[in-house]
């Protein structure tokens, strides 16, 4: 194919500086982090050259940033490396030309310490300035002092200086508008929320701001409890105290430092932003990192501070990629092996800190099938069996809590009975559930209690992943071992009792949406009468309020159970076979009793699981009161 042209692309310089005034930068205030980042910099490389021979190093390194209200600057200032003529027409007139790139190449030296290499920092102070003078002198030459000036346009002067100190002056003559950054409140807060943990000293008018103790940067062994504790309550303050932190640490294939907590957060976790904190060498990057962590652990707090993750030229927002991608893994993994310690290591506390837990592991585990195998033998559910006292120095199970214990799901398939068929018995509710839940464990049985929203999604998940389990409610049906097995008599008519309370609870109710189902149940505490949701038409009926966004209710079809040993239901059994007619209208007191009885007997079902609307309160209160004054009729 035939060349019809080469040429090169023109851009034209003009158009650089309204370019990063309003498109390469998210917010006007990163100047401050940017021009301080860049005199940390010159400050650590004053301090390789003088290691290597090529300069003194002079005093302890510093940067004072000053506020002229009368003239409107704001000038940052930095005792580093300086510059001479040529290093600044090499790395201020040529924009994206990174001078630490320059230097590491020179002194063949990790870059440790070496923060800048993203090429427009210095450039951001035009977002705020009209005019910017640099004022430098170097370490490493005899060369004047010299002074860089430009406004703003493609057009700069350089021109000797009065300087006899080595290093930097970085002078903004800041706009009529971005007059707010000659306040000193205004920069002090800038300074803390960008600068506070860079390894040197910031000043503002001679007062030093930053905190400058990265905690994440040391040996954990040698960092105390309260020392952690000390740095989330300033990071997050008025916050209480972390319920456990992780601690994280790797040079290969990336350099990653970090302190994640769990915080007890209850019901206020922002599973969308984030509250982990992004550095990059010690410098502020940004509070919003869902790129870097996994979704689930997004409610985390902390810092991580990396100078491997990509970030764009202004740093403000991450770029996914493969390493991206490896350091959320390697952070999920941190977080899994951390608790798999804590549980072998201090079981109560970890049992104690479940509930707080729970959510990152549960909703981890169904985003991320590689967490899921690395925490499967840390979930645990709430159990009604005893904890467990004798452990041979295994981890107990169940963990004892205060009141509560806590099982994983091998320990509670580990004490199931063969007839149990790998049923898992649960209970979300214990006052709503409150009659089946007592029936169950008063004939030996081990309930769950999943009392969390998440777990209505969690235990189908459970069920998918493992074909072996089968979870079921307390009131979704009640098995054999809860039934008295004894055969019924039939009375003159030929009826068996059951057939006759069945009868009656049809003509009471006359509804067909109710099934109703009578049976002799086991144990004196056991229910009149209770309602029973079979578990696929509840969950049905979950996943449509949740669709809806309403609360589930009880569903139109379900069932109602009689219990015909109680005897509350054998004295209304007696009641309606005593019934005799007493009009001509065919009306028998005794039998409308009986009907307005066995109402009465569903409408408590009902309450007892939450199933009466609002509006059918009316119906009750007027049902139960004619109830009342039939029962009063009787007793005089």
């Amino acid at each position: 194919m035939t060349v019809l042209e080469e040429g090169q692309i023109q851009i034209h310089t003009e158009n650089i500086f309204p370019i990063i005034k309003k498109a390469v930068y998210s917010g006007h205030e990163v100047f401050l982090r940017e021009l301080v980042s860049n005199g940390v910099d010159a400050i650590s490389k004053r301090r390789m050259a003088a290691m290597a021979g090529d300069c003194s190093e002079g005093e302890e390194g510093v940067i004072d940033i000053k506020i002229d209200r009368e003239a409107k600057t704001l000038t940052i200032s930095d005792n580093g490396i300086g510059m001479t003529t040529d290093e600044v027409k090499k790395y201020i007139n040529q924009v994206a030309f990174s001078s630490a790139e320059d230097f590491l190449e020179k002194y063949k030296q990790e870059s440790d310490g070496i923060i800048g290499h993203f090429g427009l920092g210095f450039y951001s102070s035009f977002m705020v300035s009209k005019h910017v003078e640099l004022v430098t002198k170097s370490a490493c030459s005899e060369s004047k002092a010299i002074r860089w000036s430009c406004d703003g346009s493609p057009r700069f002067n350089i021109q000797e200086a009065e300087r006899n100190e080595v290093g930097t002056d970085v002078i903004l003559h800041l706009m009529d508008e971005e007059l707010e950054y000659i306040e000193p409140s205004r920069i002090r807060t800038l300074i803390t929320k960008y600068c506070d943990f860079m390894p040197i000293e910031v000043k503002l008018e001679g007062e030093s701001i930053n905190k400058r103790n990265p905690l994440w940067r040391r040996n954990p062994r040698e960092i105390t409890d309260q020392e952690y504790i000390e740095l989330y309550n300033y990071l997050y303050p008025f916050q209480g105290d972390p319920l456990l932190w992780v601690h994280l640490n790797t040079d290969y294939p990336y350099n990653l430092q970090g302190i994640l907590y769990f915080p007890r957060i209850g019901g206020r976790a922002d599973w969308e932003k984030g509250e982990i904190k992004l550095y990059c060498n010690q410098v502020f990057v940004s509070d919003s990192i869902k790129e870097v962590v996994p979704h689930y652990l997004l409610p985390l707090r902390g810092v991580i501070d990396s100078p491997d993750i990509p970030l764009n030229v202004s740093r403000s927002a991450l770029q996914t990629d493969r390493r991206v991608r490896s350091i959320g893994n390697f952070v999920a993994k941190k977080v899994a092996d951390r608790l798999r310690g804590l549980k072998a290591d201090q079981p109560l506390f970890y049992a104690e800190a479940w509930d707080a837990l729970a959510p990152f592991v549960k909703i981890g585990s169904m985003e991320d099938e590689k967490f899921a195998d690395q925490v499967a033998d840390l979930i645990m559910f709430g159990t009604t069996a005893l904890a467990s006292t004798e452990t041979d120095g295994a981890t107990p199970d169940p963990i004892p809590c205060g009141e509560k214990a806590f099982t994983t799901l091998s320990g509670y398939q580990s004490r199931l009975s063969t007839e149990a068929n790998n049923r898992i018995l649960y209970c979300t509710d214990e006052v709503a559930q409150a009659s089946a839940l007592s029936l169950w464990t008063s004939q030996g049985a081990e309930i769950l209690k999943t009392e969390t929203f998440i777990d209505s999604q969690f235990l189908p998940w459970l069920e998918a992943r493992h074909n072996d389990l089968r979870f079921q409610r307390v009131d979704a049906e009640l098995d054999d071992t809860l039934k008295d097995d004894k055969p019924e008599l039939t009375d003159q008519e030929g009826e068996t009792k059951s057939e006759s309370l069945r009868t009656l609870m049809k003509q009471a109710l006359n509804n067909d949406k109710v099934t109703i189902q009578v049976q002799a149940l086991k144990g004196d505490n056991a229910p009149p009468a209770m309602i029973l949701l079979p578990e696929q038409m509840r969950r049905m009926n979950d996943l449509g309020a949740l669709m809806d966004q309403r609360l589930p209710g009880l569903p139109e079809h379900h069932v109602l159970l009689v219990n015909r040993r109680h005897p509350l239901v054998e004295g209304l059994l007696k009641l309606k076979s005593g019934s005799v007619l007493v009009s001509t209208s065919g009306v028998s007191p005794t039998e409308t009793l009986a009907q307005g009885l066995a109402r009465h007997l569903y409408d408590m079902a009902r309450l007892g699981v939450g199933g009466l609307e609002p509006n059918e309160l009316a119906g009750f209160q007027s049902r139960s009161a004619v109830l009342m004054g039939q029962l009063m009729d009787r007793a005089f």
